[in-house]
């Protein structure tokens, strides 16, 4: 099994959903971005999506939007952030890590050389949300033939004629965007989600992860009841952008992750 495949059996073995947390690498320098990632396994996470910073995150809001203009201009780029990501598995062999971000950057590394040093790194899977499953061969073929996951987007508009195309080849698990628009904009309705992961059901047996608008431990526990898992990511970041040094963001970063974490844990008992 994969390390996505076992943290999500483990966590339906114990009745609960995920904490899926985002953060951008890099952000908001090198040594306070590890250190958040490092920390986030101790503060709840239970899986971390990290962010691949790009000039042109078209997908998200201004909070990552900001995020990664940071790191840029603290020198990331995504042979750091792979190079994070072998920092992080000195300590923890066991904490999946999702690369989340655009082809581009990937391109121009590389992909070939890309997959080998990912799997090497300990990534475990890719979110890239402007590849389509027609341009599988480009990126997502290469990397489930690696064993990287390669984890699909749908949204409220990937209707059923298009869900089975989108989630043939998915692996890992599948995350259901809740609101159309870019990351950080409004929370959908529980009426809403539940309905959509009862229409993603019936076509994937893939644990299914829901994001977008999700702030409170309040609306996290919401969510846990429903999903299998429940992502976080521009709550997070703006903590980062609040905070008046590198160490306040660290510890405010990772305060919210433990808050968000008791929502969740507690939301089905």
């Amino acid at each position: 099994m994969s390390r996505l495949e076992q943290r999500f059996a483990e966590l339906k073995a114990e009745g609960r959903a995920a904490l899926v947390t985002f953060v951008t690498a890099g952000d908001p320098g090198y040594d306070a971005s590890l250190q958040i990632l490092k920390g986030l396994p101790a503060a709840g996470a239970d899986v971390i999506e990290l962010g691949m910073p790009f000039t042109d995150p078209m997908a998200d809001g201004v909070a990552i939007q900001l995020a990664t203009l940071r790191a840029l201009e603290a020198g990331q780029t995504l042979a750091k952030t792979l190079q994070m990501v072998r920092e992080f598995r000195v300590d923890n062999h066991t904490t999946p890590i999702v690369l989340m971000g655009y082809y581009n950057p990937i391109h121009r590394f590389g992909v070939d050389k890309f997959v080998t040093q990912a799997k090497a790194a300990g990534v475990d899977g890719l979110i890239i949300v402007d590849l389509p499953p027609e341009h599988d061969a480009e990126l997502a073929t290469p990397a489930q033939a690696a064993g990287i996951d390669f984890i699909r987007l749908t949204t409220p508009t990937t209707d059923d004629a298009r869900l089975p195309r989108v989630l043939e080849r998915s692996s890992g698990f599948v995350y259901y965007v809740s609101v159309a628009g870019v990351t950080g904009a409004g929370s959908a309705t529980t009426e809403h989600v539940t309905e959509a992961i009862a229409r993603l059901r019936r076509h994937t047996d893939l644990p299914i992860s829901v994001g977008f608008g999700i702030r409170t431990p309040e609306q996290a526990a919401a969510i846990a009841r429903l999903a299998d898992g429940v992502v976080v990511g521009s709550a997070l970041v703006d903590k980062i952008a609040q905070a008046k040094e590198p160490a306040q963001a660290v510890n405010d970063v990772l305060s919210l992750c433990s808050a968000l974490a008791e929502g969740v844990r507690g939301a089905r008992r």
